[in-house]
């Protein structure tokens, strides 16, 4: 009979051993990012009470919905545990896996057997035991060892005996061992260090206060991010903070593994310590040295002042530098081990599309200055700067720009490494890294027009990013009506539709509609299409540009054309505009029968009209 290699290995687990690594594991998957779609799978399974479900749900804080997460899995051990095995079967299911990376790792951990470092640990109430009877315990380890008996021991037993003492040799073959870095393959029953384990070979389980992760021994070694803990990369440093003992600043003794410090992990040999690397700091330039007559006098005063303020900056900015350096370096080696190398002409736009998490935008290389001094990221509803970008993403922890905003699969940090974005100097005084409140609003909207995407006297909207030629909005605005706030035709219509009730009409019944209660929307769907309509291929009339036209289209119509019929009322109902609209397509089709090119920008510019009419009208 043949083997089934593609069972799943949940099969060859015991219900005490998945119940043992859910216990475990109940925390680090209350701390998963956008927790929705794992509790709709719990609720589709009926694993999960319904009261329980609903006000979890609906929970808007990041701290209490997580809270709320560990609630349900809590009940789930207590009042569940016959169904464990169908919990981890259902999460484990392809769109969930997708979605989360943090059960990637618990379903990798599974698979590969490392999970069994779980059913090593003490239970609580024996280690309570333990620390108040030490010497009961020492007496009962004695007389278990001379009847050939085993027992767990506690880490800090382990710790205690693995130490030499003038009265306790240590055995020959051990110390051996860790010195040389020997691993064995765990024998069932073996309590003994996972750390020489060959199945721990290339990472260890670490924790700190109560977060858990995947230490790997040779990042650790070149130094930087070598922690995988809920689906993100930390150096141990920063792994520290995020476990909230940033305050400690010792990581060597604040991680640990099976509960002995990462310091006596390296002190015996079983890891290596990061390398050290030594960085060059060059003193900043003087450009106006002062001379010894002027030393004295105040203004030299005031400008040793400026200058030591200066060397002060620079030193937090070499500080930062040597902070992220490592971090840098691994952010690259991940980025190209995970997605593979990039075509490097896909940065080489102006505007790069940028994401973080479920938020996404347009970043613009000429409005970047920094991550908290220009605004050059572009969302629908208005500009940020990275760091602004990255707060926008709710369900991210202690987000960083450089680290969590992501273009074509690349963090910024690499675009940085790579010289595709620069930042500027501290000292920088152009309008981007300006703090003038003038500056500062210019930032708040486009620096081209809407509409024509060209520069000019631009009509800023005060809701939206937006600005707009005076003559290429719909309606045109006089310099004469404006006040002292101004909003664009996209935004009346947008709140406008807040207030209007559904009308239910069929689209026979619409387009029979009076033109008058639809100027707005007629306004709005001639402004898409002026926008599409990138080339002026439609704009403007056919006849005076393309010879032959009339012979072939006897009745031509064009954009400005229908613009002008809008504006001098010549339209009774919305059928008859939207008639002129369709005939441009039309005469487009009829045309350029021959002419691929210009026949697609037609089809893509009568999408966009029937997707628009569609979502303003709301017809189906």
């Amino acid at each position: 009979m043949g083997v089934n290699v593609h069972m799943d290995p949940l099969d060859f687990l015991t219900k005490e051993e998945l119940i043992r690594f859910f216990h475990c594991k109940k925390t680090e998957m209350s701390c998963m990012e956008e927790p929705n779609i794992f509790l709709h799978q719990l609720r589709d399974h009926n694993l999960v009470p319904e009261k329980l479900y609903k006000k979890v749900v609906k929970m808007r804080c990041k701290e209490k919905r997580k809270d709320g997460v560990y609630q349900i899995l809590d009940w789930l051990e207590k009042e569940r545990s016959d169904s464990v095995h169908l919990f981890w079967m259902c999460v484990f299911k392809d769109h969930i896996l997708q979605k989360y990376p943090v059960l990637r790792l618990l379903r990798n951990s599974l698979m590969d057997g490392s999970f069994r470092v779980y059913e090593n640990l003490p239970n609580p109430e024996d280690q309570t035991e333990r620390e108040n009877e030490p010497i009961q315990i020492n007496e009962t380890t004695a007389k278990e060892k001379k009847k050939g008996t085993k027992r767990k021991k506690s880490a800090e037993e382990t710790e205690e005996d693995e130490q030499p003492g003038p009265s306790c040799p240590s055995t020959p073959t051990q110390k051996k061992s860790a010195k040389k870095l020997m691993f064995s393959s765990p024998k069932k029953g073996d309590k003994g260090d996972i750390w020489t384990w060959a199945l721990f070979k290339t990472h260890l389980p670490v924790t700190c206060g109560d977060k858990e992760g995947t230490l790997y021994r040779d990042k650790l070694t070149r130094g930087g991010m070598c922690i995988l803990s809920n689906g993100r990369w930390f150096t141990p440093a920063s792994f520290e903070n995020f476990a909230g003992k940033g305050k400690w600043k010792n990581w060597k003794v604040s991680i640990r593994c099976q509960k002995t410090p990462l310091q006596k992990l390296i002190k015996d040999g079983h890891l290596q310590s990061p390398l050290k690397k030594r960085r060059c700091v060059k003193s900043p330039k003087v450009l106006f040295p002062v001379s010894s007559s002027e030393s004295s006098s105040p203004l030299s005063e005031s400008s040793a002042e400026v200058e030591h303020s200066g060397e002060d900056v620079l030193g937090e900015q070499i500080e930062e530098e040597e902070e992220e350096s490592g971090e840098e370096e691994e952010d690259d080696e991940a980025e190209e081990g995970e997605t593979g190398p990039v075509d490097p002409s896909l940065f080489q736009t102006p505007s790069l599309p940028v994401s973080c998490g479920s938020v996404s935008g347009v970043l613009y290389k000429c409005r970047f200055a920094s991550g908290s001094r220009s605004k050059s990221i572009r969302t629908e509803e208005r500009w940020f700067t990275p760091e602004e970008f990255v707060e926008q993403e709710l369900t991210l922890i202690d987000g960083h720009w450089k680290k969590d905003i992501q273009c074509h699969g690349k963090t910024l940090n690499y675009l940085l490494k790579k010289k595709i974005l620069a930042i500027h100097s501290l000292l920088c005084k152009c309008s981007l890294c300006s703090l003038k409140d003038q500056d500062q609003q210019h930032q708040d909207n486009d620096d081209v027009c809407f509409i024509c995407n060209t520069e000019g006297d631009l009509l800023c909207c005060d809701e939206c990013p937006r600005a707009f030629h005076n003559h290429c909005h719909l309606p045109a605005v006089e310099d004469d009506s404006l006040g002292e706030m101004w909003v664009c035709t996209f935004c009346v219509l947008k709140n406008n539709q807040k207030w209007w009730q559904p009308t239910q009409m069929t689209r026979e019944e619409t387009l029979g509609s009076s033109i008058s209660q639809y100027i707005l929307h007629c306004q709005y769907l001639l402004l898409c299409m002026y926008k599409e309509d990138v080339e002026h291929v439609f704009t403007g009339d056919p006849t005076k540009t393309i010879s032959g036209y009339s012979r072939v289209i006897p009745n031509p119509m064009w954009l400005d054309r229908v613009k002008t019929k809008l504006q001098n009322k010549q339209y009774k109902t919305l059928g008859q505009f939207v008639s002129d609209v369709k005939l441009i397509f039309h005469n487009c089709h009829t045309f350029n029968k021959s002419n691929d090119v210009f026949d697609k920008l037609g089809c893509r510019l009568e999408e966009v009209f029937e997707k628009e009419f569609q979502n303003i009208f709301d017809i189906h």
